[in-house]
């Protein structure tokens, strides 16, 4: 184990969420009866919807109590902050095309045979998309995914209102609370958080394992892998089998310095204002620090092949706010892997002129459908294996 850098902080305890208090939403079962009595009437959630649902009710968006109001909404979308002032990287609503629902009702929200909240309806306005994409997502191409999800996918208006918990969907991925991943925690350390979407391959590993050695972490330090598993963009890999990876990559690796989690969150590919998105959340399940990498949740045009955002525009944003979060970033190393040394950064390899070994993602998928093998400098053998048997 290595001393514990002269940077890094000491803390006597886990970190306090976002806004000084975790939310819990859940009603007692005794309470259940009666608030779905109280329900007028019963909205089916998108698989969208359904995330930010759970993540309302368990405190993953801590300290909001519910879907956000028009004042909240507008506040985010404009300047990236509630009306109270407090940092919050994208608005979090209820979208919904049905013209019958009024301020006042009350409706019981469902998923897949799943009966998730009560939510008072509290506000509903129809607000400018236009406005919010090029606010949140800085374009209103519908070449960005987010700009098209607003666009085509969500309702006509929007609602906010308080939530009162009652069961989690049902997912493929075991999704615990923040203050189930937080009894996992250890007091007194750092907890390095690492984003990610797709499998983990060899870099990737290299990387997070190689944060805990960054100069503003504790000697003691974990990482926590805490995945998405929301909707993506379309061609990402189907969520059953990035779960697969995941779970058989820790059995691999049995490092007891990584925690293992997973995050109900759909993404939006919304550059910087998604890296804020997930510091926050991140903070709200225990952790101090996070992994930002280079073009982090960045996104193409599908015609012209270029970046919507920068490719350290993220890292800038999440930095220039990590104070007021009390959280701090590990920017994400250049990772490259050379025959003479293994994993290094790009800038000691071209120093030492050393020879780098490449391979796309899509050359990788192609030998996966040939059943060529697989370099082990590339990717682990168990994800190997659970991917092949995938396509």
């Amino acid at each position: 184990m290595s001393v514990a850098p002269s940077g890094a902080a000491t803390r006597a305890s886990l970190i306090a969420p976002h806004g000084g208090s975790l939310v819990n939403l859940m009603l007692e079962p005794e309470e259940h009866a009666q608030a779905k009595a109280s329900a007028t009437r019963r909205l089916e959630c998108s698989d969208r919807n359904a995330c930010d649902v759970e993540l309302l009710v368990v405190g993953g968006f801590s300290p909001l109590r519910g879907f956000m109001h028009q004042e909240d909404y507008d506040a985010v979308v404009s300047g990236y902050r509630t009306s109270s002032g407090l940092l919050f990287g994208l608005p979090i609503v209820l979208d919904t095309d049905d013209p019958l629902i009024v301020v006042g009702e009350r409706l019981l929200l469902t998923y897949r045979g799943r009966e998730l909240a009560v939510f008072t309806v509290e506000s509903r306005w129809e607000p400018d998309k236009v406005k919010e994409a090029l606010g949140c997502y800085g374009t209103t191409s519908l070449e960005h995914p987010a700009v098209r999800m607003i666009a085509c996918e969500r309702g006509r208006f929007y609602l906010g209102g308080q939530l009162q918990g009652l069961e989690l969907p049902t997912r493929v991925f075991p999704c615990r609370t923040p203050v189930e991943v937080r009894e996992t925690l250890p007091h007194g350390e750092d907890v390095v958080a690492f984003q990610c979407r797709n499998p983990i391959h060899r870099a990737h590993y290299e990387l997070f394992t190689r944060a805990l050695q960054a100069p503003n972490v504790s000697a003691g330090a974990v990482v926590l892998v805490h995945p998405t598993c929301g909707p993506t963009q379309d061609d990402d890999i189907a969520g059953e089998v990035r779960f697969h990876t995941y779970e058989r990559l820790a059995e691999e690796v049995a490092n007891p310095r990584i925690r293992w989690a997973y995050l109900p969150y759909s993404m939006h590919m919304a550059g910087p204002r998604e890296a804020l998105q997930h510091m926050i959340i991140r903070k709200n399940y225990g952790c101090t620090h996070f992994i930002i990498g280079r073009d982090m949740a960045g996104c193409k045009s599908s015609l012209s092949g270029k970046d919507f955002y920068g490719p350290y525009q993220a890292q800038d944003f999440a930095r220039d706010h990590a104070t007021e979060l009390g959280m701090e970033t590990v920017p994400s190393l250049n990772l490259v892997y050379t025959e003479e040394e293994g994993y290094v950064t790009a800038e000691h390899a071209q120093a030492r002129g050393l020879h780098v070994k490449n391979l796309s993602g899509t050359q990788f998928r192609r030998m996966l459908r040939g059943g060529e093998e697989i370099p082990e400098w590339f990717a682990f053998r168990s994800v190997v294996e659970v991917l092949r048997a995938a396509v």
